[in-house]
């Protein structure tokens, strides 16, 4: 099992940044990917971001340029660094973790950006 602690929501105006943070912990070896997803009121759940045990990285049309991804390994902790944000950010973000055919997530963390 794989346990997943996201942090750093909130509310913020349009053009401001955030960034959250997701921790995992417990069976960690052989993770293959880690990213994030977000749901909006009434819509599905949508990939944002992902990144690669290699590095390698992948975002979503609505987000490139504004927000980056990244991971510390050492601390089995990704991240992701979103700026400029707008009212259509506003959504519950969950933090994705794949090893091997499993999947894993997190609690979901609240994102509200405000016009």
């Amino acid at each position: 099992q794989v346990q997943l602690v996201e942090s750093g929501g909130g509310l913020v105006q349009a053009g401001g940044s955030l960034r959250l943070s997701c921790a995992a912990s417990g069976s960690i070896f052989s993770i293959n990917r880690m990213g994030w997803y977000r749901q909006a009121p009434g819509k599905q759940r949508e990939l944002v971001a992902t990144i690669t045990r290699g590095g390698s990285t992948n975002y979503a049309d609505s987000v490139k340029g504004r927000f980056t991804i990244s991971r510390d390994s050492a601390k089995n902790t990704v991240y992701l660094q979103m700026n400029s944000l707008k009212p259509e950010d506003t959504a519950v973000y969950y933090c994705n973790v794949l090893r091997g055919i499993d999947s894993y997530w997190g609690q979901g963390t609240q994102v509200t950006v405000s016009s």
